[in-house]
């Protein structure tokens, strides 16, 4: 019996590894797959995160700040900032709004 009880308890130990090693893997995944959506919904060129990715609750999804250069002449390729919101919930929608007052530089 108590043989049994070790081997169990081994075998958890093992399989808990295993689960931390792929979920590590899985937000891992999920950091590349937010900074490529946002940048690619972005529209800036050279846009680049301005920080880490931030969690909300699932319902919600994660949020990144990003940088780069307005394209277009009417923009006189002016630096500029875009908040995204990524959802993690089926359908991963990417929403993308203008962020220049988010952060004021003095």
């Amino acid at each position: 019996m108590k043989r049994l009880s070790f081997v169990l308890v081994i075998g958890a130990l093992l399989l808990s590894r295993g689960a931390m090693a792929s979920s590590q893997d899985a937000w891992a995944q999920h950091d590349a797959d937010v900074k490529a959506a946002c940048v690619k919904a972005s529209g800036l060129k050279n846009a680049k995160p301005l920080g880490d990715i931030v969690l909300f609750e699932d319902n919600v999804g994660s949020a990144l700040l990003l940088e780069g250069i307005y394209p277009g002449k009417n923009m006189k390729h002016q630096r500029g900032r875009k908040l995204c919101l990524y959802e993690r919930t089926a359908g991963h929608k990417v929403h993308v709004t203008d962020a220049d007052t988010l952060i004021v530089n003095k």
